[in-house]
């Protein structure tokens, strides 16, 4: 921990500020959304139905937008968009805590969801520019910031929930506020990078920008390829839950196990994430880092696949172990394969970008990851259902681990064309004044 202290100190003040504002953006985030669909459904006694078209407005605009986002964040400055998101945050969860009418909530989750698009992608592309040749090194300890408010969040949420709902959204929005305010006072500007020309010498259109993204195949298919990483990791969330639900069934035991998936998750990224990424860095090519990590988290989800062929347990310790052990271990290697890759995948975005548009790639790329979570939790869910009715229990795992090899091979074969421009050291960025 020490030494990733020190490496958080070797940053530039905008770096450490960044990090430190993710940190509090995923604190403020997490201690809010895993309770608001209890405050809809309960509080507020709205239908199953409605409490998911809330949830998913929040989803939609987020997803939706974050091409938007990045490019505001090109053309307008990353600094003016991470205070606009902040500020739209304020707003959205202050209204989520206060409102009661189905209009006024969808507007709140609107908000929400559209402030982590404007805020996203500029926070990443700002981050990148000023780490310069660190940027894996950066993105790194950007994810243990990241995982460490993702693993505070619901402890605090869960405090203030006791004293009610709205206390909790108001306390979160008063984080917002105050991030808004250091953002404004102490991050310090830098200069779009939408300001570019066309060969004819005038401001290059958003449109002519947009359809020069989508002509770099490279990026594209990069972006197809990790699209299988997001789908796997969210598995936390999603497929590993319901099966320790499924073996242990409901009660204490369940949400004690579920908890641990989360803990295991968020721990170990903060403990190790800066030691596997010096480990790898020193060791492999970014694109043996990408495909290594792909193939952990394709195999996570081996564990599962030879309990699947184990004997259930009519009860007791056996099958507490048998619901919560595969699946603890899965939640770890998937934690494990994202720190291996997470930091070479911030940076290869940078690289197939050209350091031009930085902003925009990301928030297409988010867009594209985006879409693949829907398309392939759906086809998740599925198979979860399937192998319940035919009895089938490798199937959701095995399908997961052919996925994971699936994309590994994808990125490999990106790597060894040359279609993943290698690093070139470019010396450290000085902040630009805007």
């Amino acid at each position: 921990m020490k030494g990733t202290l020190a490496q958080f100190r070797s940053y530039d003040r905008g770096v450490r500020l960044l990090m430190v504002n993710q940190f509090t953006i995923n604190l403020g985030f997490y201690m809010l959304m895993p309770y608001l669909a209890a405050h809809l459904s309960g509080s507020l006694g709205l239908a199953g139905w409605l409490v998911g078209l809330v949830l998913g407005v929040r989803n939609f605009s987020q997803q939706g937008m974050f091409l938007i986002g990045g490019t505001l964040a090109d053309r307008l400055g990353c600094k003016p968009m991470i205070i606009a998101g902040l500020v739209l945050r304020v707003a959205g969860f202050a209204a989520l805590g206060l409102v009661e009418s189905v209009p006024a909530l969808l507007a709140a989750s609107a908000a929400t969801g559209l402030a982590g698009a404007l805020f996203n992608p500029a926070t990443r592309a700002y981050l990148a520019a000023d780490a310069g040749d660190r940027r894996v090194e950066a993105f790194a300890l950007f994810n243990v910031f990241y995982q460490a408010g993702i693993l505070l969040g619901p402890l605090v949420g869960m405090v203030l929930t006791g004293a009610g709902f709205r206390v909790t959204c108001l306390t979160a929005a008063g984080i917002f506020a105050v991030l808004s305010v250091v953002q404004i006072r102490g991050l310090p500007a830098r200069r779009a990078q939408g300001a570019a020309t066309a060969p004819g010498g005038a401001r290059e259109t958003v449109p002519a920008q947009w359809r020069g993204i989508l002509a770099n195949r490279p990026f594209l298919l990069f972006a197809a390829a990790m699209t299988g990483s997001y789908v796997l990791t969210f598995q936390v969330y999603l497929a590993l839950p319901l099966e320790v639900r499924r073996l242990g069934g409901e009660g204490p035991f369940a949400g004690a196990a579920t908890a641990a998936l989360f803990a295991v998750s968020g721990l170990s990224t903060v403990l190790f994430q800066t030691r596997v990424t010096a480990w790898c860095k020193a060791r492999t090519t970014p694109g043996g880092a990408l495909t290594g990590g792909l193939l952990v988290m394709g195999g996570a989800f081996v564990p599962l696949l030879l309990a699947a062929a184990v004997p259930v347990p009519d009860g007791g310790p056996g099958r507490w172990l048998l619901a919560a052990g595969p699946a603890t271990l899965a939640a770890l290697l998937l934690a494990v394969g994202t720190m291996i890759a997470y930091p070479f995948e911030m940076d290869t975005i940078v690289r197939l970008s050209g350091d031009r548009l930085v902003a925009t790639h990301y928030g297409l790329y988010n867009t594209v990851c985006g879409i693949g979570i829907t398309a392939g939790n759906l086809l998740t869910g599925a198979a979860l259902d399937a192998a319940g009715a035919s009895g089938a229990a490798a199937l959701p795992w095995l399908s997961l681990a052919a996925l994971g090899a699936l994309c590994a091979a994808a990125v490999r074969w990106l790597h060894r064309s040359g279609r993943l421009p290698d690093p070139v050291p470019t010396g450290r960025a000085e902040p630009a004044a805007a």
